[in-house]
């Protein structure tokens, strides 16, 4: 029985390396076709990589990798070649080779010097500039990333974070509050300025972060951020954006007018996107987003002394 349990292990992991390669060579490329046999490629194409997608996250929950294996082996050879040249040339003395010591890095002779693109890096520069240009005496993150967006501040201003999640920080600047910001009965109505929240909101009521389990948990927040903001001030929020759906427990996906919907009593200032090709648009229309799998909206919100005005489209 163990046998059987774990040859249909290393059968589903075989199945999910051999869809990958497939995926990441493009092997699936049929040429010139019909339209109708293209649009059944095309489908067949998308499913497999939803089908991978979703082995790769089962395989994951083992601390399994299919992916890093492929890009191990793959560069084997080449710094096993490196070991035997630098072995020839002789070892310097204060530096002589020691296997104890050491620490091969097999994936790193292909890579790029650093990513330039994707949710993270746009999103934390979209806000920073934003809020640098404006220059509030004071500004309140909820959930953001403090290596990433809350580090650019600190730069040039102090910040205060809210998280649930604890930290330990004596960095100059940075006062920390824990937490559970959903709905932030400890901040008064109209008191916040300069406000923000970037890809967080998508993980309340999941119970990812030790949160409690509540379906409408993202909703409350964002009402909670709406009531909290001041006349006059500015929101910058960000998402995951395309088709809508909760991929428990890591987060959900809205719709760019799910968001809209959500933040009824302010008015949008503006909004850009990182699509799923990675790329910054900005200052589009949000109604432009609809074919999108997973992208990021990067909404800047403000409200005017009427609680009741609606947003701008």
């Amino acid at each position: 029985m163990r046998r059987s349990c774990n040859s249909l292990r290393i059968s589903v992991l075989f199945l999910v390396i051999v869809c990958y390669c497939l995926w990441e060579t493009k092997i699936l490329h049929f040429g010139e076709c019909s339209v109708e046999k293209g649009k059944l490629f095309i489908q067949m194409r998308l499913s497999l990589k939803k089908n991978t997608r979703s082995l790769l996250r089962l395989c994951s929950l083992v601390g399994f990798d299919p992916r890093v294996l492929i890009r191990n082996v793959s560069g084997l050879p080449g710094v096993v070649s490196d070991l035997k040249r630098y072995a020839q040339l002789g070892s310097h003395p204060q530096f002589p080779l020691a296997v104890r010591d050491m620490y091969l890095i097999l994936s790193d002779r292909k890579a790029v010097a650093g990513t330039v693109g994707g949710h993270y890096f746009h999103q934390d520069l979209w806000a920073a500039k934003k809020i640098f240009e404006r220059r509030p005496p004071q500004h309140l993150d909820i959930g953001s990333r403090i290596d990433g967006f809350v580090a650019h501040l600190l730069v040039f201003m102090p910040v205060t974070v809210m998280d649930i999640r604890p930290v330990d920080s004596t960095v100059d600047g940075l006062q920390f509050s824990q937490d559970d910001a959903t709905e932030m009965n400890k901040l008064e109505d109209n008191s916040v300025d300069s406000l923000s929240s970037l890809h967080a909101a998508e993980h309340f009521g999941l119970g990812r972060y030790s949160d409690p389990v509540d379906p409408k948990a993202c909703f409350h927040f964002m009402q909670a951020l709406q009531r909290v903001l001041a006349p006059g001030g500015r929101l910058y929020f960000s998402v995951p954006i395309g088709r809508e759906r909760v991929e428990f427990n890591a987060h959900r996906v809205f719709a760019a007018k799910t968001i809209l919907d959500a933040f009824s009593q302010l008015s949008l200032a503006s909004f850009s996107f990182v699509g799923d090709d990675g790329r910054l648009y900005n200052d589009i229309d949000p109604a432009k987003t609809t074919n999108s799998e997973y992208g990021c909206g990067l909404f800047e919100f403000t409200k005017h002394s009427s609680s009741n005005t609606p947003h701008l489209l």
